[in-house]
């Protein structure tokens, strides 16, 4: 029997996430069209939700679902107008934070292309507005 690695563990578990997740919001928080679908002032819950998230996703702890249940990801996203615009911006932030974050300590070309694929594909499924 064949076991695979989870995408968690090919980029190095927890600290690949939080670092992503940092650098996403470092971007976000001097972004004019991101920035203000976020209404709390301190981005660190924000943050926090994303990365524990995002690492559940991907083969890690379940530390997500345990503190908030079920994602239900486009349910809880409907209270904020995301457009093509804010969908494109997201997009771009999170790929420049993986770039960044690449350059640092490079991740396999095949998680890369994953999580790539798994940004464009949520970015998305979260756009509730034209």
């Amino acid at each position: 029997m064949i076991q695979q690695t989870s995408l968690y563990d090919r980029v190095g578990g927890m600290p690949f996430f939080e670092a992503l997740v940092a650098g996403f919001y470092r971007r976000v928080a001097t972004d004019d069209v991101l920035r203000p679908l976020y209404p709390e002032q301190d981005l660190a819950p924000a943050q926090q939700r994303l990365t524990l998230f995002l690492a559940q996703y991907w083969g890690g702890p379940r530390t997500y679902e345990l503190e908030r249940g079920h994602p239900r990801l486009r349910m809880r996203h409907v209270p904020f107008a995301i457009d093509a615009l804010a969908r494109d911006r997201w997009l771009l932030q999170m790929r420049a934070s993986l770039a960044e974050l690449s350059q640092d300590a490079p991740i396999p070309l095949d998680a890369a292309a994953e999580l790539d694929r798994y940004l464009e594909m949520a970015a998305e499924a979260m756009r509730n507005r034209a």
